[in-house]
This record gives structure tokens, C-alpha cells and sequence, in this order.
């Protein structure tokens, strides 16, 4: 007789994951951008998207993709916010006194640099953006991601050997 995996898709297996992980969930992005109804809402999407792949996540991946998934829409908002802030940081530097040489340089770098990070290979830019940008410390990466702190190096140590070849030393 095989014991039966219960299914995400069952509403008491469903409640018995929101019960478990939402709160450490919640704290987990709470801890990452400090704002609480921001958490609850990444939380709240990440367990609606759990619920509607329910079918494709088996209940002992259930965490891990729930953490992913909020993971990754933390990033995205942190993303459109850079995005946002580069536009009002703009506007500010149109009225400064810096040569319009210096912000071209200063612009053609920011786009080598971006495009150094967006050519790294998905692993090699998780790791360098949670690093840098996240200000993770590889040990947190290390559990994050799922990999050996060693694993984390070998993926930053190569991260920077790619930018490096396309901007020189930053």
C-alpha cells in the first residue's frame, strides 16, 4: 500500500499550507522591503498563483514555490521602482551643473553595465543581484536558492569575470 501525497488542489491540503507558511512567508518579504502591506499583498499573490497551479506543484515543493514565486515579485516591484526612481533622478540631473559629457559617459555606462547583467546567465544574475542589489550575504543566498555557499561563490566569482569582460573593473 502506497501512501497517498495529498494534492495542493484539496481545500483543507490548500488551508494546511496557507496555515503553515504564511506568516513566516509574510516576514521573509517583510524583512526584505520593510513595508507590511506590501508583504501581505506579494504574500496574498503568491498564494492566489499557488492556488491556480495548484495541479502542476506537489506538496512538498508547495513552500519552495510559494517562497519563489513571492521572491520573485518582491524583485519585480523592486525592479519598476528603480525604473521610476532613474526617471525622477533624471529629471534632477537636468538641472544640475554636470557637463553633458560627463552624463553621457555616465549613461553610456549605466547601459553597458545593465546590459552586462541582463546577458549574465540566469543563476550567475540571481546570485549577483541578490549580492549587490539585495545586499544577501552569500550564506543567505545559499538557502535561499538552495545551493552550497560554495556553489554562491563559484556563481559571483563568475558573474563578475563576465561583467568585467564587457565594462572593465567597477
Amino acid at each position: 500500500m502506497s501512501v497517498k501525497t495529498p494534492s495542493v488542489c484539496e481545500q483543507k491540503t490548500y488551508e494546511l499550507i496557507f496555515n503553515s507558511h504564511s506568516e513566516s512567508l509574510r516576514n521573509f518579504i517583510y524583512y526584505k522591503c520593510g513595508d507590511l502591506q506590501q508583504a501581505e499583498d506579494i504574500v496574498q499573490d503568491a498564494f492566489i498563483k499557488l492556488w491556480h497551479n495548484c495541479a502542476k506543484v506537489l506538496f512538498k515543493k508547495a513552500k519552495s514555490y510559494l517562497y519563489t514565486v513571492a521572491k520573485n515579485a518582491f524583485l519585480n516591484e523592486v525592479a519598476h521602482k528603480k525604473v521610476v526612481l532613474q526617471h525622477r533622478v533624471h529629471l534632477v540631473k537636468d538641472s544640475t551643473n554636470e557637463t553633458p559629457e560627463f552624463i553621457l559617459e555616465e549613461q553610456e555606462f549605466m547601459l553597458k553595465l545593465k546590459r552586462a547583467i541582463a546577458d549574465l546567465p540566469e543563476k550567475q544574475r540571481e546570485v549577483f543581484l541578490l549580492s549587490r542589489i539585495d545586499k544577501k550575504t552569500y550564506s543567505e543566498i545559499s538557502e535561499l536558492i538552495g545551493i552550497s555557499v560554495k556553489g554562491v561563490e563559484k556563481r559571483m566569482s563568475q558573474a563578475l569575470i563576465q561583467i568585467r569582460e564587457k565594462i572593465g573593473d567597477i
